[in-house]
């Protein structure tokens, strides 16, 4: 373990912004948590796991902390269901094909999501039907300011749409060092609802898809749609999917009639953030460096040299444009910084 001073973070994130840290250090055990936050070069800490949901805008001064905690956990079990725990450091992709392999179900619809374990509570990540907060069970956090450890459950957290409490009023106090699934083994409860994953395992004449089945249609789903950090620099969806009131969901269907939709309850609906930027017309298009994905309007990209603020400019940019046609504002899923 050693501190490193003005670190590039190129590496360390999915967009591959080349900003600086002003001082860094991964650490692999809870043991070495401990000690660097007793003992930190600065007072300003930022907590780095895979990098996949952020986009750096400029050079960190502070101390950057890359959790690297490793380790897969049978807690108990039953006959119909597993309590896996996964440390903060584990590849988000690996452990759901580490429970794919293992028969046990309820992430297999989140296959191929970028990041690590560790920040997977924080954005309740989710897709294709399912979130995170229907298979969390609890996760174990560091205070920072006492350096205890603390059991939250999935009450506590608070999960909503891509939210949670450790992105409100927990935000900066606590570091997730590992996350508790409860999945199932036996009567797999399959979300496999959304058309795209439907026509998959139609193609292939599976009538009666096994968790293999379904990842495979997933990945399958999101190779064909989103690009590869490391081919073509993103952060996955750079938008969430808004959404809107009754009054303003009638403004917006009154002009935009062939828009598709979803409803949540008769008073709230969803709107997809892609089909409004596309709308908008900036699927595909390129400014400079940074650009919007030519097959997926929602990901905005860096084609190699992209500063990170000339990719939130661009996202500024459509943020205004689509609001001026349709009235609606779209937030940033990616943590800004």
């Amino acid at each position: 373990m050693r501190i490193e001073e003005h670190k590039s973070l190129k590496e360390f994130n999915t967009f591959g912004i080349d900003c600086q840290a002003r001082y860094f250090v991964s650490v692999g055990t809870v043991t070495e948590l401990k000690e660097v936050l007793s003992q930190k070069p600065s007072e300003k800490l930022f907590i780095l796991g895979g990098g996949s949901n952020m986009l750096l805008t400029q050079n960190l001064d502070a101390f950057v902390i890359q959790i690297n905690l490793k380790g897969i956990e049978i807690v108990s079990e039953n006959e119909n269901e597993v309590f896996v725990k996964a440390m903060a450091g584990e590849n988000w992709h690996d452990f759901v094909q580490y429970c794919i392999q293992n028969d046990f179900g309820g992430l297999e619809n989140l296959s191929l999501i970028p990041g690590n374990v560790g920040t997977s509570p924080i954005q309740n990540i989710g897709a294709y039907g399912v979130e995170l907060k229907d298979t969390f069970e609890s996760c174990t956090a560091l205070e920072i300011a006492t350096l205890d450890e603390k059991i939250f459950t999935k009450e506590a957290c608070k999960f909503e749409y891509r939210n949670s409490i450790f992105k409100n009023e927990a935000k900066g106090k606590y570091i997730i060092t590992s996350v508790t699934f409860r999945l199932t083994k036996s009567q797999h409860l399959q979300n496999i609802s959304y058309g795209d994953i439907q026509a998959i395992l139609a193609e292939k004449t599976i009538e009666n898809p096994s968790l293999q089945n379904i990842s495979e249609a997933v990945i399958s789903i999101r190779k064909s749609k989103l690009p590869d950090p490391n081919v073509l620099g993103n952060s996955g969806s750079f938008f969430k999917n808004p959404v809107v009131d009754l009054e303003t969901f009638k403004n917006f269907r009154i002009k935009f009639p062939e828009a598709p939709f979803y409803e949540i309850s008769p008073t709230e609906f969803k709107i997809p953030a892609g089909w409004l930027i596309e709308n908008a017309g900036f699927k595909g298009k390129r400014f400079g460096d940074a650009g919007v994905h030519a097959k997926q309007a929602l990901v905005l990209v860096n084609h190699g040299n992209a500063t990170g603020q000339e990719i939130w400019n661009l996202a500024m940019e459509i943020q205004k444009k689509v609001k001026e046609m349709t009235g609606i504002f779209i937030e940033p899923e990616v943590n800004v910084i």
